[in-house]
């Protein structure tokens, strides 16, 4: 380590000792964007004047990845009082006093057994998180210190050799640093998976003197946020592995491009780049020598296509984002016509990793194909959500129904939609397929950048299909009318379908559609069939069952169902009824009040409020109505229905 960075690090553990050797209680509360969607920062108003009460420290940190336990809370007890960092949750606003007592009293186990998950580091009585099946098979080297450290210190961070691989690779030649990074083999976390060192070699052979380096955080996929907790919980270092990318490229200056549906991921990588500024990490003569390197944050404006490198260009340049017609490659003629680097988030955060450790420590897991360990954002019908790094070569159904838990008592898993979008759909057939590129393209699906969500048997493949055609269709750039075209019709077959108007003939008006949306100006619009390729060829049952019977299994299609009132007296009606977006909901005069109507001397209740009834022209469907009052709304088929029922 040069002198330089022997000072940090010397000045950062003093600083950071205090945590990191604790003489009272820390308490560490995940304030990230899902714990603050659960309220995390209520309760984080309410711990403050508890944990001065208590004589604890009250620290901000990222995620764990618990993110179907959130608010999640750890505390660390000095070794005066046992020691060990047990992991609590759910903690919500209103228990924080009963918690705090519970959880620094004598016996935690015990007194705090309600919102008890495990410890993470070993403490008297309390499991160890090690043994939950959600921690079990995780191999955590990008989320080392993710929910440990606060991602708002550099203090910390260094204290945990945050820069450390930074100065060592600020003495290595550019083109040794590319091959330690290829030697690994790292790819593209984004999904392509091209080699990293070998796009880096692409970029420093390139000619002239200005060359930039690109983040691609933009992260369109629902039910992706890979990117997003990399930045909110150790924002360090991605800003470290970039500033490795351009010693290795000759670059002197990046560009962060974050989607604007991620304002704390921008706050928190704005203030670590500011910080990493003050310290000598970023700007000129970094760490006191002659190589520099500056960085800044560009927020994209929400539209999916920039998540395609060249109209994230676009963007960064300030232009609107659509994708360009390649050749020219970015490496050739990129931000602002000079040569440049696009590379996701997640692989940056890789480099500094294999610097410091090497290419046979990257190597220890995962398989030929894709060697080292891959973050993953679970979701859908899973009793676990969260994130967790895993090694890849792991079976998918290790991960959704070891880890996540699977779907809920009772239900079955029906399928897996992987890679956003644009990947495409499996079936549950396909759970034991390995967590690497080659099984997932060999299905005609992909991968992508780590979102997986599961789907059970209550879910319609044709109507998710639809949903992810309907996404395209309306992020698509309008650049070539291929795709926009193309991806209208697409979801105009799929939406008559849905209404119960499918014709025999609809299957191969949307292999023409997929065919000729290969022709595409870019990936965007080609790989928007594949979500209907799934479907067609993991789902054809479901698919000719609407088309031919007219009737939707799952029972959401809105042409081939209605909802009926089951239970008149649920008193959870009311409450529907004030939620219905089109006031369908509604209720119609009984026999009674109408004879009361008709004999002004009748004793029948002048106020006789009527029975309920759904006004069939007026649903839309939405569902609203059963999730508040399932017992008292039930779906029928509609063909099979007496058109008498209301």
């Amino acid at each position: 380590m040069s002198s330089a960075y022997d000072e940090l690090r010397e000045a950062a553990e003093l600083s950071a000792a205090p945590r990191r050797a604790p003489q009272r209680p820390l308490v560490r509360v995940d304030l990230s964007t899902s714990s603050i969607a659960a309220e995390a920062d209520r309760l984080w108003e309410a711990l403050e004047p508890l944990a001065a009460e208590h004589d604890a420290e009250l620290i901000r940190v990222g995620t764990l990845g618990l993110s179907w336990l959130e608010p999640v809370v750890e505390i660390e007890r000095p070794a005066t009082m046992g020691g060990g960092a047990v992991v609590y949750g759910p903690v919500r606003p209103e228990d924080a006093a009963e918690f705090l007592r519970a959880a620094l009293g004598g016996n935690p186990a015990e007194e705090a057994e309600p919102w008890l998950i495990g410890a993470r580091t070993p403490a008297a009585g309390v499991p160890a998180l090690a043994e939950h099946p959600f921690w079990a098979p995780q191999q955590r080297r990008l989320m080392r210190v993710m929910g440990v450290i606060d991602p708002e210190s550099l203090d910390e961070a260094i204290a945990e050799g945050a820069y450390e691989a930074l100065d060592r690779a600020i003495g290595m030649e550019p083109m040794a640093i590319c091959d330690l990074v290829l030697a690994a083999g790292v790819g593209g976390r984004g999904g392509g998976g091209f080699p990293a060192g070998q796009k880096w070699k692409f970029l420093l052979g390139a000619p002239g003197p200005t060359k930039y380096l690109v983040c691609n955080a933009d992260e369109g996929d629902p039910g992706a946020f890979v990117n997003r907790v990399l930045m909110e919980s150790d924002p360090h270092l991605v800003i470290e592995g970039m500033a490795i990318a351009g010693k290795a490229t000759g670059s002197d200056y990046g560009f962060i491009y974050i989607r604007d549906e991620y304002p704390l991921s921008i706050a928190r990588m704005e203030l670590a780049i500011e910080q990493a500024r003050e310290r000598g990490l970023l700007g000129d003569g970094i760490l006191g020598t002659d190589f520099s390197f500056d960085l800044e944050v560009t927020r994209g404006a929400g539209s999916y296509v920039c998540g395609e490198e060249t109209g994230l260009i676009a963007s960064v340049e300030g232009i609107r984002g659509m994708p360009k017609i390649r050749p020219p490659f970015p490496a050739q003629k990129g931000v602002f016509s000079e040569p440049s680097n696009v590379n996701n988030t997640e692989t940056y955060a890789n480099v500094p990793l294999i610097v410091q450790h090497g290419a046979n420590w990257y190597r220890e897991h995962g398989t030929e194909s894709d060697p080292g360990t891959k973050m993953f954002s679970i979701s859908g019908a899973l009793a676990r959500p969260g994130i967790l790094e895993v090694p890849f070569g792991m079976g998918m159904d290790e991960l959704l129904l070891g880890c996540g838990g699977g779907p809920p008592e009772g239900y079955a898993p029906k399928g897996i939609q992987p890679g956003g979008p644009l990947g495409g759909l499996l079936s549950a057939d396909d759970l034991g397929l390995r967590l690497e590129r080659p099984p997932f393209t060999e299905r005609g699906v992909l991968l992508g950048s780590g979102g997986l969500i599961l789907f059970d048997e209550r879910a319609s493949a044709v109507d998710l299909t639809k949903y992810f055609s309907e996404f395209c269709e309306d992020e698509s750039c309008g650049r070539c009318t291929t795709c926009h075209g193309g991806s209208q019709r697409l979801v105009e077959v799929l939406e008559r379908i849905m209404h119960g108007d499918g014709r025999a003939e609809d299957l191969e008006r949307i292999g023409v559609i997929d065919q000729t949306l290969q022709n595409a100006n870019c990936l965007h619009g080609q790989f928007t069939p594949y979500a209907v390729r799934g479907l067609v060829n993991y789902f054809r049952d479901e698919l000719d069952t609407h088309i031919a019977e007219k009737r939707d299994p799952a029972r959401v299609a809105p042409g081939l169902t209605r909802y009926l009132i089951a239970d008149p007296s649920d008193p959870r009606l009311e409450q529907a009824a004030a939620l219905c977006p089109t006031a369908c909901i509604q209720r119609a005069p009984t026999a009674e009040r109408d004879e009361a109507a008709a004999d002004e001397d009748s004793d029948a209740p002048a106020e006789d409020p009527g029975e309920w009834r759904i006004d069939q022209p007026a649903c839309i469907h939405c569902d609203v109505c059963r999730e508040i009052a399932p017992e008292a709304i039930r779906v029928e088929d509609r063909f099979l229905a007496t058109l008498s029922v209301v």
